[in-house]
């Protein structure tokens, strides 16, 4: 089997990549190691912003988004008895979609559906050959039987535990790490959100974040510590726990019910370098996870595809190399910057058993934002997404 471009993962970097060299007229196959319906099943994060929203619309699926996506022109924090609000249009002329990483995928496999798209589900023992050379083969099983596919490149987009940068010689790559010690206690429920706009709180007692995914469905999450199982967290115990940890008004305001899915995720910021290898290309999580506090993640992962797509298009339209040649350059520009804004955020909220000197330094850093327009814009510009 032969294609111009092997993707690796069918998560929604790997299926927008596929999207726009289609439309493009260049040929690939995406490979994903599990079933369309684990996929979906997936559940991450909701807040899109302006360079994931134009690429969804290049790739001709953005139309079930702008129907149902949640414009949003700000976000709060909440510490002590003060309120910030950061006005995202006013301080930095822009906005934020909400609509989930789930829709997001969904809409992207529909797309790929539609226009014929070769996608492979449930290749297993995917593997990467021959990426230094001009002639890369992906080898996979599936139904019992291996197959090859002859490409011309390869593009990583399995996430963090995946095969492409784990086949990665250990002295061609650099990776840097940080872990944070506590997690989040996350709750989806069919209830309406607390209030128009995502609330973040510092609290005594921990992070807390009220966030939506529509209008009828909330995401709420709690700072806990690592040791927490998920089977400890009751429905009541968590609304209990977050109700304390927000102001009066949004502790009264907020409607509680069943929950439809809880889980706990740790927190980490990671960065592998560089993003090129050969033939290969790390895409997303690939290369780069932050902690979720900066809404980053999958917004990351889209700019990666801009500067992949872009790439790979000049080089099959106009045998200009040089967008493959600076991919890594340019991606990883953009990485650390968000890299840096997700660790400033997640620094800034959490409660962290680091001594009174650190907690006097948050508190400085709370109050600063709230006096001042310089900072709150700052924080606008990073948190609605730096120029790709």
């Amino acid at each position: 089997m032969h294609t111009q471009v092997c993707i690796i993962g069918a998560g929604p970097s790997g299926l927008l990549l596929s999207q726009l060299l289609h439309l493009q007229g260049i040929d690939c196959i995406v490979l994903e190691r599990r079933s369309p319906e684990y996929v979906l099943s997936r559940i991450r994060a909701g807040l899109l912003e302006r360079v994931t929203v134009d690429l969804m619309h290049k790739a001709e699926a953005g139309d079930r988004m702008d129907r149902e996506g949640l414009i949003h022109e700000g976000v709060g924090i909440a510490f002590g008895d003060q309120r910030i609000r950061i006005d995202f249009s006013h301080l930095a002329g822009g906005q934020l979609t909400v609509y989930g990483q789930t829709e997001v995928t969904k809409d992207l496999m529909d797309a790929r559906q539609a226009m014929g798209g070769r996608l492979v589900y449930e290749a297993e023992d995917a593997a990467v050959h021959d990426v230094g050379t001009d002639k890369p083969r992906v080898t996979y099983r599936k139904d019992g039987r291996t197959h090859e596919i002859d490409c011309e490149f390869i593009a990583g987009c399995d996430g963090y535990h995946g095969v492409s940068r784990a086949s990665v010689p250990a002295s061609a790559i650099k990776t840097f790490e940080r872990e944070y010690p506590f997690g989040w206690m996350g709750l989806m429920s069919e209830t309406p959100p607390v209030d128009d706009e995502l609330i973040y709180a510092n609290h005594e007692r921990g992070f807390a974040l009220c966030s939506m995914r529509s209008l009828t469905r909330s995401r709420y999450y709690v700072q806990c510590p690592l040791t927490d199982k998920v089977e400890e967290w009751s429905d009541d115990r968590f609304w209990d726990e977050i109700r304390r940890r927000l102001p009066r008004e949004f502790a009264e305001a907020m409607v509680t019910g069943p929950s439809i899915e809880k889980s706990i995720a740790a927190l980490r910021s990671f960065v592998a370098e560089p993003m090129r290898f050969g033939r290969m290309f790390l895409v997303g999580d690939a290369a780069h996870i932050v902690p979720p506090t900066g809404a980053k993640g999958l917004n990351l992962a889209a700019s990666d595809v801009h500067y992949l797509s872009e790439a790979l298009i000049d080089h099959y339209k106009n045998k200009d190399s040089h967008g493959l040649d600076t991919y890594s350059e340019r991606a990883l520009a953009r990485v650390w910057k968000s890299v840096r804004f997700s660790w400033w955020m997640t620094n800034l909220l959490h409660r962290f058993d680091d001594g009174d000197f650190n907690r006097r330094i948050q508190q400085a850093d709370l109050e600063y934002l709230a006096s001042s327009d310089a900072a709150k814009a700052s924080m606008a510009e990073n948190y609605i997404g730096l120029p790709v």
